[in-house]
Formats: structure tokens, C-alpha cells, sequence
């Protein structure tokens, strides 16, 4: 486009070089006006193209047709600023942050000239029909909220590409974007007309640009002139981690309500600042389905409303319409259920708004082109087209009921500020001393825009006790205890995230089926019945030391930190860093009036002499980073328990940590890890990849960690588990995840074994009854034997270092039906009982597995240890309580 003026520009050179040479030497001047007139704006007419000039196509800004190849991210951005430049009366960007790796996010919208003028206004005037502001986390206005008025544009918006390698929807994106701006020109011109009358549609072009360009950047290098549709061709075979995952390998469609990531906490951020009515998310499948649109299979959740689910059927409706004029298959009400609430279909649902999930078949293995079973070959080309037409079609039913929409919406929040779901209408939660799991907690409401305050006075009330799960006549509120009141625009989204039991239509789900963050958290929580106002009183502060050098008195004997959450691991590892020798009390003791648990850190300046009187400065100012309280003590004398150099004391050094990564271990559950170490302690891990086992210069390792695996076979060989055993026996510390201790189960050298069934006890005729299934009923049947993720509260030896810091009890997500007998030499640190099960689905063929079976176990092996983790302690980065369990793994076991 910036080419279009160039004929003209050409001839009316020519002609002035003819008058310079003919005309008289009285026009010179003016004529070298003109000349220079032209040079310089000549550019700033190509900028800003009239509405009647043609848009620039995808085609012709790529170079290529969309279907050809992928397109790496910065051009599908680039494309959003041309398309921008062309019309700014149409199309604002509003990038909103970057990713890991550097790369932009950005979200275009897209609207009439009209609304465009007036964007601003149309954000705020939603926030405030809802009764929530932008002005700080959790902020609720006391307007009333009012009617949206005729003209009120309802809000859609459209994310392209969360899983990177399912990457047809961002080359949808273009061709959306390009249909909605460019007028009558456009396939989908009178959708696009419609939807402009009624609505402003935020595109974001992709969710996940880190895991897009490294599947893009890999497939464009294996494809060659053409795409080989050839199904075990290498560019169908795609390398580990693959695309789908972020930079530390989430799975960033699991992230929306916790926002453990980077790029969902910006992301989010923006998605409360504008509180849209409609959100759609766009995925990929396996290569051999069809197309999957709305609506959902079931289980819905109970607090879906009536008109929620009512449009769900809209949306198929209208799909199912152009699919079937294009004769392309489809289906739907199967597999993509509405529960867990941290998906992009979900949790738009429960902030008001209606959403769903489009699922392509494709994914990383299509490419370009793939050869499928039946013999026909699926191209980008089509995957493109199913994308855009679904795109359309729910903007077109959208657009269809906007003003329902929008009253719907706006009644949503005025039920939820003045008549909550469910049955408690405030939530009490204790600190108990520990700060830090209390601040994590209020940073996920903060993120959430749920707010909070604080009792204010002392007082009894009945309630729910969340660990005895049992009603309490009367329950000790605190002045200080943080109070959530139900009554509040994000009341829904509240309960959710907080219900003790998630209520199940359908066991057949497609995720975890417990969630309650009372328990991810481990905090002492209370559900009342009675409405609480809560007081905006400021939150308690932890307490670090004065700094001593400065006021010339006499410097502490030591420095102690209670081993209790997060932000202790967060403190122990900063000073390690810091070359700082921290010891760990074995048992708990009492200085100076005051008690102390087992796993406090004692920071002694015995030991530390180096830094002399910067000592002090230095735990300072580590306690003030992660927000821990730290006492300083004059002396090392117990009153009760040991003293602070006897023997029993842990001496904790710096461990050296690596981390088995590559094929064979699942990428979400090694980037889990990863990301604990490298974001969360900001503590050095060396990712050393499965093949190259036999490079590991074991003397330099101290820790080896064994995330979930699909088959450690390929690289823990005879030969390699004996040089690892060996490096245990010299002091070495394997800690072994989910699968990868299943995999340990039974092998020459570790005590882990699973539970041998007693033949002697099963009724035979049971047993010949079982085997007579129905075809039909399989898939019901088969989650007889699982549990798709349910809680249990272990049981716990608290004296061991594996289980410093939870004297509260720990609940566990539990994953996988395991069923790993007590072990017969070692420490049974944590276990199940006969009833330890708290909520969600549990198959009836999985229940007793998980009764009277290890969890948590600690194999001495030499002078070294290994470790067995049942469960995945840092599963999706949101289950907090794990978090200082993996840290005692790391840190404590073994000293």
C-alpha cells in the first residue's frame, strides 16, 4: 500500500521537469514550491488510506496465502499495526505486556468510528454498571447499578492460539480481523456490518507467543518446498517440550483464575479491566476428529445460570448453520465440560459472561497438511476456514441477542452484590501466626478482583469448619481474622473457588473435581451463614530486625525464622545464595519466653563471621524481599528443646539441583519444577536432559530431581540407575514425582512397592460378574478405576524433616490412583488412612486403593536418601501448601 501514489508521483515529475525547462524563469520559485511540497507529503498521504480505499489483505501483506505456512508472531502483530494504520478510525491496539522470552502481547480492537471515539467510556461505564472499578485490587463501587441504554455496545472478546502449537487460530485471526474492518469486501461483510452496529470485539492473536514460534519456528525449518502430508513424515513428529506450553512449560489454559504465569497475570489484568459479556477460546485437537463447538458436555457447574446454558445452545446453533452449509462435519455436547474454573471457557462463565471452547482437529501433528486414517488430507487451509466461520457465527449470534446479553450480564452482578449463591454468606480465615500462606492467599483475590477486609472486633458466630467439616455452634472470630463477605460483584466466582465440595451432575470430566483454596492454601477457614461486614483495616505486618549497625548496640546472637510457608523456603534460599550457614532446629524449642516449631531456621553469627556487622543488614534485608518475620535472640540457651549448637540441630547447606527433563518426562510437570526454582526461590537448577545421563558428572550434584514421566525406560536403563544409585550411597538425594516413584516401585535397591492384592479374599463369583461389561458403558466404567483429582488430608509424621512446618496438617491433591504399600524399611512420612478422603470424584474400584497407602516416604540409601512423592506437591503452581512440603524435599531431608 505505501506504493499506491507512485504513478502519479512519476508523471508529475515529468511534467515539472518540462516546465522547469520551458516556462520562464519567473516561475522557478513556485514550481520548486510545488516540488518540495510534494516530497514531503507525499508519505503522510499513504498513511491514512479514505475509508473507500481496499484494506491490505492477509495475502498481500504476507506474501503468501494464509494455509501456506505458519506465520511467526511478529507478523501476525505487524499485520494487526498495518491493518491499524489503515483505518485508526476502526482499530485501537492496546498491548498489555511481554512474555518470558521478550515477545509482545497485544490485544486489537476493533469497533464502529462511532464507538471507537468513545472506547473509553464504553470500559468504565461497564465496570461501573457491574459495581467494580479500576481504581485498586478488589474495589467495589457503592453506585447502584444502572440499565445499559440503547446504544450501549455489548463487549466480545476472541483469544487465539493459549496452546502454541495449535496454531491455525492465530492464522484465523488475520482473516478475522481482515473481514470485520474491511467493509463490503469482506465474505463475512454483512456479519461484520451487524456485529459493528451492536458490539466492539477485543482479538487477542495469541495468548502464548513463546510456545507459538518455538512450534512455528521448528515446523517452518522441517517443511520443505511443499508440506508432506505423509502421517509419519518428521515435520508430523514434533520434538519435546512441543508448542503447546509456555516458556516454564504451563499450560497456560489452566492458568485463568490462578495466574501463576507471567503472561496471565498480565493478560488477566487486562481481562478484568474490561469485564467483557462474551468470550471465545480457540484450541485444536487430535488430527482424526472433526470440529467441536458449544455446547458443552456435562457436568455443568450448579451456579451456570438459566440463561448461561440457554446460550450455549445459541452458539451451536448458529454454528452447526454454517457448518452444515459447507457440508463440513462437527459435533458437540461431548468431552469439553463446564466445571474447573481456571479454563478460558469457564471462568469467563463465572465472572457473567458467556463462554466456550472451539476445538479444530489438528494440532502440532497436522502441519500443513496430514494424511488421515480414512485417507483424506487435512489442510491448514480448511482448519482456517472452520475457525472462521465459528468466529463469525458466534459474533453474528452474539450480535443477534446483544441487548439480552447485556441485561443478563448486568443482572448476574446485581444478584451477586445483593442476593450470593450458596450457602455461606462470609468466609473467616485465620492467620494463625503464619503471614505468609494469608498474603499469598490475598494476592489471588487481588488478581480476581474479589474483595476482602478484616473482622474489626472480636466475636462468636456458627460456621463451617473447613477442616473438620463439621457445622460449629460457635466459632471465635478475631479482630484481626480476614473476612470475605458473599456480598460482592464477584460472589459467584467466590464461592467457587471456596465451595468444600464441588457438586457433580456427571463424573466424566475432563479435569480436577476439587479445588476448595481453603485447603490448596492450608489455612484455617470458617463458611457462616451470617452476613459479616468486612472493615478495611490494614492487613498485620510481619516484623524484621532493626537494623543494629546503625543504632551501635550490641548485635544478636542469632536470628531466628519459623519454618512455615513459602516465603520460608523463599528466605532459606536467598541466603544460601548468599553463602549464609543457616542451620534448622530438629525439635521445638523455647528461648528467651517465646516457642519455636521444628524447621525454625536458626541464623547464628557463629558461622557467619565473614560478614561481620553486615550480617544483620543482610537478613534484613532478605526478610523484608519475601516478607517473613524475623526475631533477632541474645543468646543460644534453650529453656526448653535443644540449644543452638548441640548436634540434633539440622546444617543445612546449599544444595546443587538438577532436574531430568527432555522425552519421556511430562513437560508441565518438569516446568513446574522448573519454574519453583528459577521464579519462585530465584535458586539455581541445572535442567539436564534424559539422553545425556550418562554425561552427569555425579560429584557435582547433590539433588536429582524425577519429575512425572509417560516412560523413563528409554533413559533410566540397568546401566544409569546403577551409576545413580551408586552417587546416592556416596550422599546423594533422588527425589522421585507421581509416576517417576511408580516407576522406582519394585526395582532392585528401593523399598517402594506397590500393595499386593490378596487372592485369598476375592469372591470369585464378584469377580465373574465384573467381567461382564457393556460395550457401550466403557468410558463410564473405566473412571471406576480413577480419580481425575480429589483431596485427602494426610496423615502426617511431623517429626521428620519432610514434614517441617505442617504441625496444621496438609491436604493433598490427589492425581492418580496409586497404591503403594507402607514402607517396610524407611520413614513413612505421610500416608493415608481408611478416612482421609475431603472432596471430589473418587472412582469405586479407586477408593480402596487409596486407603491405608504411602504418599510421602523416605528411603535412607547409604549416606544418602531417597525420596518418594506420591503426588504432585507443585501441581499447576496454585496448590500453595505444597510448595514448603517441596521445600523441606529440597532443603531439609537428608541433613
Amino acid at each position: 500500500m505505501k506504493y499506491m501514489f507512485m504513478p502519479l508521483y512519476t508523471l508529475f515529475l515529468r511534467e515539472l521537469a518540462f516546465l522547469y525547462f520551458f516556462c520562464c524563469m519567473k516561475h522557478l520559485l513556485s514550481i520548486t514550491s510545488v516540488l518540495v511540497t510534494l516530497l514531503f507529503v507525499q508519505p503522510t498521504l499513504a498513511q491514512t488510506q479514505p475509508a473507500s480505499a481496499s484494506l491490505t489483505s492477509p495475502v498481500q501483506f504476507l506474501g503468501y496465502e494464509p494455509g501456506e505456512r505458519f506465520t511467526p508472531h511478529h507478523q501476525l502483530l505487524a499485520y494487526a499495526q498495518e491493518v491499524a494504520r489503515q483505518r485508526p478510525n476502526r482499530v485501537k491496539l492496546m498491548p498489555y505486556g511481554k512474555t518470558y522470552e521478550g515477545r509482545q502481547l497485544m490485544l486489537v480492537v476493533v469497533a464502529s468510528e462511532a464507538n471507537l471515539n468513545r472506547l473509553e467510556a464504553i470500559r468504565t461505564n461497564n465496570l461501573n454498571r457491574i459495581g467494580l472499578s479500576d481504581d485498586k485490587p478488589g474495589t467495589v463501587t457503592t453506585s447502584a447499578t444502572t440499565a445499559p441504554g440503547s446504544t450501549t455496545p455489548a463487549i466480545a472478546w476472541l483469544s487465539y492460539n493459549v496452546h502454541g502449537n495449535e496454531a491455525v487460530s492465530s492464522e484465523a485471526f488475520m482473516e478475522v480481523l481482515y473481514e470485520l474492518v474491511s467493509g463490503n469486501s469482506g465474505r463475512q461483510s454483512a456479519v461484520a456490518q451487524k456485529v459493528m452496529n451492536t458490539s466492539v470485539v477485543i482479538l487477542d492473536p495469541g495468548l502464548n507467543p513463546d510456545g507459538h514460534d518455538r512450534y512455528v519456528n521448528w515446523y517452518n525449518q522441517m517443511m520443505g518446498r511443499t508440506a508432506d502430508p505423509t502421517p509419519f513424515a518428521r515435520e508430523h513428529t514434533e520434538p519435546w517440550p512441543g508448542g503447546r506450553f509456555t516458556h516454564y512449560l504451563f499450560d497456560p489454559n489452566r492458568d485463568w483464575a490462578w495466574q501463576v504465569q507471567e503472561t496471565s497475570q498480565q493478560r488477566m489484568a487486562m481481562y478484568q479491566h474490561w469485564m467483557p459479556h462474551l468470550h471465545a477460546d480457540f484450541h485444536e485437537m487430535g488430527v482424526e476428529n472433526p470440529y467441536y463447538f458449544a455446547p458443552s458436555a456435562k457436568p455443568y457447574h450448579e451456579d451456570i445460570t438459566p440463561f448461561q446454558r440457554d446460550f450455549q445452545q445459541t452458539i451451536g446453533k448458529y454454528s452447526s448453520r454454517a457448518f452444515d452449509k459447507n457440508g463440513w462435519l462437527y459435533y458437540s455436547r461431548e468431552r469439553y465440560d463446564l466445571l474447573y474454573p481456571s479454563y478460558g471457557d469457564t471462568y469467563p462463565t463465572y465472572n457473567g459472561a458467556i463462554g466456550m471452547t472451539f476445538e479444530q482437529g489438528g494440532g502440532g501433528r497436522a502441519g500443513v497438511a496430514i494424511r488421515k486414517a480414512d485417507g483424506d488430507t487435512l489442510t491448514l487451509r480448511q482448519r482456517i476456514d472452520h475457525h472462521v466461520a465459528t468466529s463469525f457465527a458466534t459474533l453474528e449470534a452474539f450480535s443477534d441477542r446483544a441487548p439480552e446479553v447485556l441485561t443478563e450480564f448486568g443482572r448476574f452482578f446485581d444478584d451477586a452484590r445483593n442476593k450470593p449463591i450458596g450457602a455461606y454468606k462470609s468466609y473467616v480465615i485465620k492467620a494463625n501466626g503464619d503471614l505468609g500462606r494469608l498474603k499469598n492467599l490475598q494476592l489471588l483475590l487481588d488478581r480476581n478482583k474479589i474483595s476482602y477486609g478484616y473482622a474489626g472486633k472480636a466475636q462468636s458466630l456458627p460456621g463451617f469448619n473447613y477442616n473438620t467439616r463439621q457445622n460449629e455452634k460457635s466459632v471465635a472470630i478475631d479482630a484481626s481474622d480476614m473476612v470475605i463477605s458473599a456480598y460482592q460483584p464477584k460472589s459467584t466466582l467466590l464461592k467457587i473457588l471456596f465451595e468444600p465440595t464441588t457438586t457433580l451432575e456427571d463424573s466424566a470430566t475432563y479435569d480436577i473435581t476439587a479445588w476448595a483454596m481453603p485447603y490448596a492454601y492450608g489455612l484455617q477457614t470458617y463458611g457462616l451463614t451470617t452476613r459479616l461486614t468486612p472493615t478495611p483495616a490494614n492487613a498485620p505486618q510481619v516484623s524484621v530486625p532493626v537494623n543494629q549497625s546503625a543504632t551501635n548496640t550490641t548485635q544478636p546472637y542469632a536470628y531466628l525464622v519459623r519454618w512455615q510457608s513459602m516465603p520460608s523456603v523463599q528466605m532459606l534460599a536467598g541466603l544460601l545464595n548468599k553463602k549464609v550457614k543457616v542451620r534448622a532446629a530438629e525439635k521445638p524449642f523455647e528461648v528467651e519466653g517465646k516457642t519455636y516449631p521444628t524447621g525454625t531456621l536458626l541464623i547464628t553469627r557463629t558461622g557467619n563471621e565473614r560478614f561481620g556487622n553486615q550480617l544483620n543488614a543482610l537478613v534484613q534485608a532478605e526478610a523484608a524481599r519475601v516478607g517473613v518475620d524475623v526475631t533477632p535472640v541474645q543468646t543460644g540457651f534453650a529453656t526448653k528443646g535443644s540449644d543452638f549448637g548441640s548436634g540434633s540441630n539440622l546444617s543445612l547447606k546449599a544444595p546443587r539441583v538438577g532436574l531430568l527433563v527432555g522425552d519421556g518426562t511430562i513437560p508441565t510437570a518438569a516446568g513446574e519444577v522448573w519454574h519453583y526454582f528459577d521464579r519462585e526461590l530465584q535458586y539455581p537448577i541445572t535442567l539436564i536432559d534424559g539422553n545425556a545421563l550418562g554425561n552427569v558428572t555425579w560429584s557435582e550434584l547433590d539433588v536429582l530431581i524425577l519429575p512425572s514421566n509417560y516412560n523413563y525406560g528409554k533413559f533410566l536403563n540397568e546401566r544409569t540407575l546403577s551409576a545413580i544409585k551408586t552417587w546416592i550411597q556416596a550422599g546423594g538425594k533422588l527425589i522421585a514425582l507421581e509416576r517417576a516413584a511408580s516407576f522406582l516401585a519394585g526395582k532392585d535397591g528401593f523399598n517402594l512397592k506397590e500393595k499386593k492384592e490378596d487372592e485369598s479374599k476375592k469372591d470369585k463369583k464378584t469377580a465373574t460378574v465384573d467381567s461382564l461389561k457393556i460395550y457401550g458403558d466403557r468410558e463410564r466404567q473405566a473412571l471406576s478405576d480413577d480419580t481425575p483429582g480429589s483431596i485427602y488430608r494426610l496423615t502426617l509424621d511431623t517429626t521428620h524433616p519432610l514434614a517441617f512446618g505442617l504441625a496444621d496438617g496438609y491436604y493433598s491433591l490427589v492425581l492418580n490412583t496409586f497404591n503403594f504399600d507402607f514402607l517396610k524399611e524407611g520413614w513413612n512420612v505421610g500416608y493415608l488412612k481408611t478416612d482421609n478422603y475431603v472432596s471430589g470424584f473418587v472412582g469405586k474400584n479407586a477408593k480402596p486403593k487409596l486407603r491405608n497407602t504411602l504418599v510421602l516416604g523416605v528411603q535412607d540409601y547409604g549416606r544418602g536418601s531417597v525420596v518418594y512423592m506420591a503426588d504432585d506437591p507443585l501441581f499447576r503452581g496454585f496448590w500453595y501448601g505444597g510448595k514448603l512440603l517441596f521445600g523441606n524435599a529440597v532443603f531439609m531431608v537428608g541433613n
